[in-house]
């Protein structure tokens, strides 16, 4: 965007109340880009138009898209989230969270062959008995998985007027397999019945008492094997009953979301469930995510804007703003009283713990990390009090020998996991002894005026977080720095113990403890490990090169500028030692006479 457009926008901006109200982005078409509702229009709107350091990507592109807008006061916040849900509605702004359900119906289909079978259909278009529609696919899925298992139906194409050789799910007892040409029409279709009864029924375990009934009868009349069959289908049905205790929960209708974040990017895991069971589940992906506790309150709404089915429970694993005012949105939007409840302990917090696992590991399947390193970077999120999930990490660390030497080192974790192509050395140069304050402001400043030439890749993005292998004391040193640079980037320390362990994280605030079982724990101190092993290894290769230099100097007719020459050539003092006369009369600058003295040197000691 122009500087005279923002400007200009800036200055309209300024001029808005400070009361609730819509706010209405439009593009030079007039077109409607993003509506957005405010406790106070005048200090939301300016955030546009200002710094835009803190601006994710997304946000700004559309504020770069943005040549005016338009306002409408409200009475209150409740009536400015009534009116954005409407506007939104209308107009679905293509910047907004906007959550489509392409998903349409599903049916289970009992098709209309001689030998009927159970089918996963998305429309009516066969001939059959179709039971349904479904709202959820997972719900048909889930239901006709559990029935094939149950009754061991055949999932194949085969005709079983003919009898033929069964295939391997028979042999894995996974089909009763009518191909065999043991079972009469009638039998599989008193099977066929039983499944559908117990689709209909949705609860597997009132037709125990039948079953075992009919089992009883058949081993009467000594038909053992239909016996056998009604045992196994009685042990399925009981063994279901077990597995679905553990996705059951005491209220009988609510729903759980759980968000995991990296970087920008959001999942957001849900959980449906109805009459206590885990009915449905789904997660959504949503770029351009600055903060979690402004963008729950938008996705919430724009997830419930087309639903009528609203529970009176809503479980989240955290809370967000604009809570009450969503609240009393949705008890108006349902005709009921709706609560939203942040669990704390027990059965409810387990349900928000595995919501929360699935939105990590879908997260993780997406940007291609695993569900650990997307755990601890939203545990470290959590306990640092960050906007966001870090996705890109910098870590520096400082190493002298009583001031000789001094070097830092600086290493980048992406994704939680060591980004070697994104670490750097530096050389101290703006003094000479040992200060580690100094030195670390002097890195950061050098490495915030590359981020400004924009030249090096590894310096043209800026980190999500900085840590700095130190206490307040390195933190204070660089503030200056990033306060000279307009960096608005967190910087905490990480503070080692008596025996060079992560103790704790130091801040502005005071340090803050992090238990050495959680996860978070483990990836600051791999951080603070991976940076010291950096800085010092590089202290170390600069201090070996200058003894085995100085090693050289002792040698006649050999000054810094040949000892340079030689180690460019021969990398190290053993192959040096190794060579002949003639190899070390190759090397620029020396002489035959020069090549002898460095031989003699090393062989007549």
């Amino acid at each position: 965007m122009e500087n005279e457009k923002l400007k200009e926008l800036k200055l309209k901006a300024n001029k808005l109340p400070k009361t609730p109200g819509v706010y209405i982005m439009k593009d030079k078409s007039g077109n409607i880009i993003y509506i957005g509702k405010a406790k106070a229009l005048k200090s939301r709107v300016t955030q546009y138009f200002g710094s835009s350091s803190a601006h994710t990507e997304k946000v700004k592109k559309m504020v770069s898209n943005v040549d005016d807008f338009e306002y409408i006061i409200c009475d209150s916040e409740f009536e400015a989230l009534v009116l954005e849900a409407s506007l939104i509605k209308q107009n679905q702004p293509k910047y907004n969270i906007l959550l489509k359900d392409d998903k349409g119906y599903h049916y289970i289909l009992i098709t209309a062959e001689r030998w009927r079978k159970i089918e996963i259909a998305n429309n009516t278009d066969k001939k059959g008995e179709y039971i349904g529609p479904y709202y959820s696919s997972f719900v048909v899925k889930d239901t006709v998985d559990c029935v094939n298992k149950i009754f061991k139906l055949p999932d194949c194409n085969r005709s079983f007027d003919k009898p033929s050789k069964p295939c391997l799910n028979f042999h894995i007892g996974k089909c009763f397999a009518p191909c065999k040409g043991n079972t009469t029409i009638e039998e599989y279709n008193d099977t066929i019945s039983s499944a559908i009864q117990f689709i209909k029924n949705g609860d597997g375990v009132s037709m125990i008492p039948s079953l075992k009934e009919n089992m009883e009868k058949a081993a009467e009349r000594l038909d053992f094997e239909y016996a056998a069959k009604l045992r196994d289908r009685i042990n399925a049905i009981t063994k279901l009953s077990e597995k679905q205790k553990v996705v059951m929960c005491t209220y009988k209708n609510q729903d759980v979301f759980a968000s995991a974040f990296l970087g920008e990017t959001a999942c957001v895991s849900v959980l449906n469930f109805r009459n206590s069971r885990l009915t449905d589940k789904n997660h959504y992906f949503v770029d351009g995510v600055a903060e979690k506790k402004a963008f729950y309150g938008e996705f919430i709404e724009q997830y419930y804007l087309n639903r009528s089915d609203i529970p009176q429970r809503i479980l989240f694993d955290s809370e967000f703003d604009g809570m009450e005012v969503l609240e009393r949105w949705l008890s108006e939007k349902a005709g009921k009283n709706i609560k939203i409840i942040i669990p704390k302990a027990g059965e409810q917090k387990e349900i928000i713990e595995m919501c929360l696992n699935n939105a990590s590991e879908n997260l993780s399947e997406k940007t291609k990390s695993s569900g650990k390193e997307m755990s601890a970077l939203n545990e470290l999120a959590k306990y640092l009090g960050l906007k966001s999930v870090p996705r890109f990490i910098e870590s520096y660390d400082i190493s002298h020998t009583s001031g000789q030497e001094n070097v830092a080192g600086m290493i980048v974790f992406k994704d939680g996991l060591p980004f070697k192509n994104g670490y750097r050395r530096f050389k101290i140069k703006s003094f000479i002894g040992a200060d580690d304050y100094r030195s670390m402001a002097e890195v950061l400043d050098r490495r915030f005026n590359e981020y400004e030439k924009g030249e090096d890749e590894a310096f043209s993005r800026l980190p999500d977080l900085i840590l700095l292998d130190g206490a307040l004391g390195q933190i204070n040193a660089i503030m200056p720095v990033l306060k000279k640079h307009n960096i608005d980037v967190p910087v905490f320390g990480m503070v080692k113990d008596s025996k060079h362990k992560t103790r704790a994280i130091a801040s502005g605030g005071g340090d803050i403890s992090i238990k050495s079982n959680r996860s978070a724990f483990v990836l600051i101190n791999k951080i603070q490990e991976e940076v010291h092993r950096f800085a010092i290894s590089y202290h170390r290769n600069l201090r070996s090169k200058k003894m085995l230099s100085s090693e050289l100097l002792k040698i006649g007719g050999i000054g810094k500028e040949k000892a340079k020459e030689l180690m460019l050539n021969f990398k190290s003092i053993d192959n040096i030692k190794n060579a002949s006369i003639n190899e070390l009369a190759t090397v620029k600058g020396i002489s035959t006479v020069n090549a002898t003295k460095i031989y003699e040197y090393f062989h007549n000691k």
